[in-house]
């Protein structure tokens, strides 16, 4: 079969589609074509970090943490003015004061702060917003509203509300895990989170099952992210020897310092309790799975020792781990966020008239979904990447200019109020 690319599309496929004159023309016998990957879950810090994706066959990415830089990238990769996956970003990570809040999240505690922050993010350019665990109801209400009348979605970390002494174990959280399923999440993030908010970190596969049957009832996509509590654990059995592997010099250097709190603590870390518990979110991964929820695949890469693009590999080997097939775990990372986008006219398939976001693979992933980071060629909004193409944007992508970086990151944070 032969497939043609025209104008960034798909324009016909068959066994009698001829090679117009001029036509680039790549070999692919003996290999298998398929969409490019997703990543659904990314935190992007300097436009170098981009290549890492395309190296591994990543043609979309949904940045999970936004600021204005992330906005002007999208529009020029958007305009073939920068070689990178297409962008889709969330605003700023909207959260409450409490035991998780960070710098870069934009804090509301009430009602009106809430309702103030998501214009702020509409005006801004944003359309999409993260929640946090830690919103109170009143807040997370409000962002709701608001995002209803402006049109805007919403994904993230289920919203627990104020996080008081004695939740989970001794006292359920303030906001019922099973209000959250019918407010139209776009995904809800990290099976530990999950777990933690929707089981009151109870490993009771019995429990997670039912829960699974509600999620999947309501038709809300889960981003399992496995890779993200698995660096931790890694990090742990090595006593941090994991964080000094081949790839990490894909981390942001300006990020890395910044997380040495966390280097340390997970280095000295329980191991028996996080292999306990990573095995049981592998396990509530495959039991959703079962009972039909989508599942999508993210990474949280660009932060802990999560590297951009190598990350999103990892993924798809945990997902056939705990008990996917490769192809469920290829449909997770590559139609399954087509249909949580409510993109599935348009992307997600190698068919005609959908976008050619395209990676050509040497064997059948599959036997192995793994193969599907090796790629031989890719080709990112009709654009035809080589392997040589493909390892020069991935040794691009180590050691950003620190200065770059630190630019747009003090912007961003002037321009949300941090």
């Amino acid at each position: 079969m032969s497939v043609l690319v025209r104008d960034g599309l798909v324009a016909a496929m068959g066994e009698e589609v001829a090679a117009p004159a001029g036509a680039t023309v790549v070999e692919g016998r003996g290999r298998t074509l398929m969409p490019g990957l997703v990543d659904m879950h990314v935190h992007i810090w300097d436009e170098a970090e981009l290549g890492g994706y395309l190296a591994r066959g990543i043609t979309t990415i949904r940045n999970a943490s936004g600021m204005p830089f992330h906005l002007a990238i999208r529009d020029r990769i958007a305009a073939g003015d920068l070689i990178g996956p297409r962008l889709i970003t969330t605003g700023p990570i909207l959260n409450g004061h409490g035991p998780n809040e960070q710098i870069n999240h934009m804090l509301v505690d009430t009602p009106e702060e809430a309702r103030k922050a998501v214009r702020k993010q509409y005006a801004m350019g944003f359309r999409r917003l993260k929640v946090y665990s830690n919103l109170s109801r009143g807040a997370y209400d409000a962002i709701r509203e608001e995002a209803q009348q402006l049109g805007m979605t919403i994904m993230g970390h289920p919203v627990e509300g104020v996080r008081e002494p004695g939740m989970p174990r001794d006292k359920p959280f303030n906001i019922k895990f099973e209000e959250l399923l019918d407010d139209h999440y776009v995904t809800m993030e990290h099976m530990e989170s999950v777990v933690w908010h929707g089981l009151r970190n109870e490993l009771d596969e019995d429990k997670a099952r039912a829960l699974a049957k509600e999620i999947a009832a309501a038709g809300v996509p889960v981003d399992p992210t496995l890779l993200a509590f698995y660096g931790l654990m890694r990090a742990a059995e090595t006593k941090g020897e994991y964080l000094h592997r081949p790839g990490v010099e894909l981390l942001n250097p300006f990020i890395v310092p910044m997380l040495k709190a966390e280097y340390d603590r997970w280095s000295n870390e329980d191991v028996a309790s996080a292999r306990r518990y990573m095995d049981f979110y592998k396990r509530a991964t495959k039991i959703f799975q079962e009972e039909g929820v989508l599942m999508v695949t993210g990474t949280d890469a660009g932060i802990f020792s999560n590297v951009p693009g190598d990350s999103e590999i990892t993924e798809l080997r945990l997902l056939t781990e705990s008990g996917l097939t490769p192809y469920q775990a290829l449909q997770a990372a590559t139609w399954n966020p087509a249909r949580a986008l409510h993109e599935s006219d348009r992307v997600g398939r190698v068919a005609p008239g959908y976008r050619a976001d395209l990676i050509l693979v040497d064997g059948d992933p599959l036997s192995d979904a793994t193969l599907a980071g090796s790629p031989d060629a890719v080709v990112a909004d009709g654009r035809l990447l080589s392997r040589d193409d493909l390892q020069a944007l991935r040794a691009g992508a180590a050691n950003p200019p620190l200065e770059r970086t630190e630019t747009n990151l003090m912007a961003g944070l002037a321009a949300q109020g941090g």
